[in-house]
């Protein structure tokens, strides 16, 4: 597995930051994925029960992203968190999107416990993935946009390898070559949270929920961790 970093200046800004780092080796997306399947309709069902509802900007764990993006100068409102984008989709039609089984268990536990999951297809990373402030070069071709080409401002958040940018703002949107589809067989998922010192069990808790989804269609699962304490995860 290609290293995972966080640079440091991204350490100082964001000093109680983990992402849980769960990799999966062996993945088999076009077997049936039954508690996947069972996981998204859970939340389905609550929703429409009334029973539960996903965290909205009112919510710490939401708002935190929200300030997060507004100190690199991104509007989170117009470029909004990963997992508060999902949450409103999910509270408007009242159901997630079926992507492909991989994706859709981390959709599902990001929603779930109102935390920012992405994943990228390992396969197509070069080199190291670094968690870094952007200094304007780098190119990025969003996912599902294979021919467009963007270039993050100086001083975004970003996920990038030695190619280009994985994700912008964060976590706002994953780039189009690491992309997960069902054939993906070495992939790494991250789950973030901004507050350690409050929601880290919830994280812990979160990954142990995927790690749960992922294991029975790989053949391997890891979980590590990455916060100021600890910079990099992997080799």
């Amino acid at each position: 597995m290609p290293a995972f970093r966080i640079a440091p200046a991204v350490a100082t800004a964001f000093p109680d930051t983990l992402i849980a780092l769960v990799t999966a080796t062996g993945l088999r997306g076009r077997e049936p994925w039954p508690h996947t399947a069972a996981a998204v309709e859970e939340l389905e069902q609550e929703l429409a029960d009334g029973a539960w509802h996903p965290a909205d900007e009112t919510d710490p764990r939401i708002e935190a992203w929200h300030t997060a993006y507004r100190s690199f100068g991104t509007n989170p409102r117009r470029i909004r968190p990963s997992v508060d984008a999902l949450g409103r989709r999910l509270a408007k039609k009242g159901g997630l999107p079926r992507i492909n089984p991989a994706v859709d268990s981390y959709n599902a536990v990001s929603v779930r416990h109102g935390l920012p999951a992405g994943a990228f297809d390992l396969d197509h990373v070069t080199g190291a993935v670094d968690i870094r402030h952007a200094d304007g070069t780098e190119s990025f071709t969003p996912l599902g946009e294979p021919d467009i080409i963007e270039h993050p401002k100086p001083g975004e958040v970003i996920y990038a390898d030695t190619t280009g940018v994985l994700t912008r703002h964060w976590n706002h949107r994953d780039a189009h070559r690491t992309r997960v589809t069902e054939d993906s067989t070495h992939v790494a998922f991250v789950l973030e949270t901004l507050h350690a010192g409050r929601d880290g069990a919830l994280l812990k808790i979160a990954a142990d929920e995927l790690q749960d989804l992922l294991a029975p269609h790989a053949d391997q699962t890891t979980v590590s961790y990455l916060g100021p304490a600890h910079l990099q995860a992997g080799d």
